[in-house]
């Protein structure tokens, strides 16, 4: 079996009508894709087997699926035993064929060996494919898979998203209307003061950096933080009274009891839904199904805009680094009205590309889609059409897709190859390769049992919860009823010592003191480009001991140097400090014992690739370092790859040049061969017949034209001789071809594939000299 993984390409399946396999480039998924087939045409097969080589080549997938059928990824059986497909397999489709469970379950069975032999597969690939990636179902708004809280949702967003404000305007447009139309309000956001009033709630927050949960919001929109919208006054703009009523809408939702399902369980964190703890791909599948329409809606919009800040957080690439697959887009992406989805859905097929996220759309519903806005897509899957009206929309799509790539559109032979289109064989134009091909797509290494229920999706992910630790809730300590022995004023110590005051809360507001001491600490190698400023504050206990202040009982403090206050909290007390505290002269000597006590104990621990040689870089972890190399790698690979096929393509251009030549040469002596037949029998024919027929017998003229003719005819061997020798020209010319072809494909082969290495811990200690010591002062915490 061909080692399709070391490609870097996806085994999709065989061209039609021939042994060949087609193997996609992964590298090409980076401009996007479309597939469009009607029930029945193997669309669902071809997009889980697409997934199934994303999960071998560890990429991992973000996965919507509006109907169920995308949570058979999880139906993989290694064994192929008959036992792992009996809890899966339809009774109802047992029945109808007149079998019992069991008998059912032994013939799908003996289906799928049969099924994954015949395109060269079996249960090692099965294996390798859930060793390389976790797969999970989430279900949103249900605890049936694993639940999803959209707490994060109202989160205030990153940095890069507030400083650009056409990203932050569309985020906040888009929670405002997927809200509102979760309470049930069709709101205009242009002209419906219900959405302007929540954008406005929602942008003054973010900007000042405020996270907002879905209390928070309906607290807002009685009492908004903010008395003008505009130029009017707000109570102008929408009175309190009508505000109520919004407030009303969406605290029945908060309250209502299906609810409570939305905030809790895993956060929606694309990035952890990418990779688990340890770094390990994983495809997330979003199952909801379930859900109305306004749920989700709601659910999908809030994923696009979370995926769209994810994207814009990461470095720029030409190689896939993730994939984002939804399976039904229709109602998502239509032409002319604008839902929630659609907004981010364009930015994403707009922008996403150079980051390496992948985005792949699936409909049966091609007549509602806007095809303006896939133009940019790189490859098209189409399978079987159900009506006229489905094809001529489809064409008029991919028509638009080939002309943006400024490629050739004929749009006879396109909707002759349609209409001939039957059961998984698809039409592949990939704006990356000369031409369309069709090809029947692979037996899939999931079992497809069909759409999964919530009874189905429970038992199946019922494994993974049970592994899962269970969330609880943090215990908070009761406070005293009193406050423990403490002045209510602050201690009168000299103007000379700096003093800074922890932020407090709580019912207990009580300061201690510590020396606080801050430094940043500069971590350089050249050797092994590691330049690195680390800050550190710590704080440490005052004593009235002989050494007063020892540093190794110090502790990092917890609260940031910039958030100290230079006053305390109103009703604080504090503790009596010890007697060295209030002696301005022992700070500087503090400062000294401060700056040696981090020379001795501060270093920097990183990790390095003993391959590449790449060092993680400050406060990176082993997971995210490995994700960061692992890309690196699989860029380097895709770049080896383009350098083979860059030395190999002027050999193969030259050799195809001159293969068409020797075909046209081929057509001149055969046209030679054949007109020079042609005449030599008209001559000798005409000639005989002219002596035979004439009044007179055969005179000397009508002897010579026949010798003639005879003449003639020797030279058809000739020509028939040219003939022979230019059809092996073309024979040899097509073998130095397939010779050369071959040689591309075993180069590439020997490429190694991005594999997982034993890390080295490298540490690295800071000079004395590149120790700033910024502050020592007396804090209050």
């Amino acid at each position: 079996m061909q080692d399709y993984e070391k490609l870097g390409a996806f085994y999709l399946g065989r061209l039609k009508d021939s042994p060949d396999t087609l193997l996609y480039d992964s590298k090409d998924l980076v401009t996007h894709a479309v597939c469009v087939g009607m029930t029945g045409s193997g669309k669902t097969g071809l997009c889980l087997g697409l997934l199934e080589e994303a999960a071998i080549d560890g990429i991992p997938a973000i996965v919507i699926d509006p109907k169920g059928d995308l949570a058979n990824l999880l139906l993989t059986f290694p064994n192929l035993a008959p036992a792992d497909f009996e809890p899966w397999v339809n009774s109802d489709e047992a029945r109808n064929k007149g079998l019992s469970v069991p008998d059912f379950a032994a013939a799908e069975s003996a289906k799928w060996q049969k099924g994954l032999a015949q395109w060269d597969q079996d249960g090692a690939r099965i294996a390798r494919m859930r060793a390389a990636c976790d797969l999970a179902v989430y279900t949103p708004g249900s605890d049936a898979g694993i639940p999803v809280s959209i707490m994060k949702s109202f989160a205030a967003p990153d940095a890069k998203i507030l400083a650009d404000r056409e990203a932050l305007r569309d985020r906040i447009a888009a929670t405002a209307t997927s809200l509102l139309s979760l309470a049930g309000i069709d709101a205009d956001p242009v002209q419906s003061r219900e959405h302007i009033l929540l954008s406005t709630i929602l942008d003054t927050a973010w900007r000042a950096g405020a996270d907002l949960d879905l209390a928070a919001i309906i607290a807002q929109v009685q009492k908004p933080a903010f008395t003008k919208v505009g130029v009017m006054d707000l109570d102008s703009f929408y009175p309190a009274k009508d505000r109520f009523g919004l407030a009303m809408a969406l605290n029945n939702l908060l309250a209502s009891p299906g609810f409570e399902a939305w905030l809790t369980g895993d956060a929606l964190d694309i990035d952890a839904m990418l990779w688990t703890p340890q770094g390990k791909p994983k495809i997330s599948i979003f199952c909801i199904a379930h859900l109305n329409d306004s749920e989700r809606m709601f659910f999908v919009s809030l994923l696009l805009n979370q995926t769209l800040s994810w994207v814009r957080a990461q470095s720029g690439t030409s190689s896939l680094r993730a994939i984002l697959y939804m399976d039904e887009i229709f109602g998502y992406f239509p032409p002319v009205a604008n839902p929630p989805s659609k907004k981010p859905l364009l930015t994403l097929l707009k922008q996403a590309r150079a980051f390496g996220l992948g985005v792949v759309l699936a409909t049966q519903n091609p007549v509602d889609l806007d095809y303006k806005g896939l133009a940019n897509t790189g490859t098209w899957f189409i399978g079987r059409l159900q009506t006229e009206r489905d094809k001529a929309r489809v064409l008029e799509g991919l028509e638009g897709a080939v002309s943006a790539a400024g490629g050739k559109f004929d749009r006879n032979e396109m909707e002759q190859i349609l209409a001939g289109l039957g059961n998984r064989i698809f039409l592949m134009n990939n704006v990356h390769e000369d031409r369309p091909v069709l090809f029947q797509t692979r037996w899939t290494l999931s079992y497809l049992r069909g759409p999964m229920a919530r009874p189905e999706i429970q038992r199946l992910m019922a494994a993974r919860k049970s592994e899962s630790p269970a969330g609880s809730a943090a215990e908070e300590a009761p406070a005293s009823a009193a406050a423990s022995d403490g002045s209510s004023a602050a201690p009168i110590l000299p103007a000379e010592i700096t003093q800074l005051f922890a932020p407090l809360t709580g019912s207990v507001l009580q300061y201690e003191p510590k020396v606080l001491g801050a430094a940043q600490i500069h971590f350089a190698d050249p050797k092994l480009g590691i330049d690195a400023v680390r800050d550190a504050v710590y704080v440490c206990p005052i004593t009235d001991a002989a050494v007063p202040v020892d540093w190794t009982q110090a502790e990092e403090c917890d609260t940031a140097l910039s958030d100290f206050e230079k006053t305390p909290t109103d009703g604080a007390t504090f503790t009596e400090p010890a007697s060295p505290a209030a002696k301005a002269k022992n700070y500087a000597v503090w400062q000294k014992s401060f700056g040696t006590w981090l020379y001795q104990t501060q270093s920097l621990e990183l990790l390095r690739s003993p391959v590449t040689g790449e060092v993680s870089r400050m406060g990176e972890n082993e997971r995210d370092f490995r994700l960061r190399t692992e890309h690196a790698a699989r860029e380097a690979r895709d770049e080896q790859v383009e350098r083979l096929r860059g030395k190999y393509q002027p050999k193969l251009q030259t050799l195809n040049d001159r293969l068409q030549r020797a075909h046209a040469k081929l057509e001149q002596e055969k046209q030679q061969a054949s007109s020079q037949t042609l005449q030599s029998v008209i001559s000798i024919g005409s000639s005989l017949l002219g002596a035979f027929m004439g009044r007179k017998t055969i005179s000397a003229a009508n002897i010579n034209r026949i010798g003639t003719a005879a003449r003639s005819a020797s030279r058809i061997g000739k020509e028939r001789g040219d003939v022979g020798l230019a059809e092996e020209t073309v024979e040899s010319l097509q073998q130095q071809i397939q010779d050369l072809s071959a040689e591309l494909e075993q180069e590439i082969a020997t490429i190694p594939a991005p594999a997982q290495e034993a890390l080295e811990t490298i540490t690295v200690k800071a000079k004395k000299t590149n120790i700033t010591v910024q502050l020592v002062a007396l804090a209050w915490v």
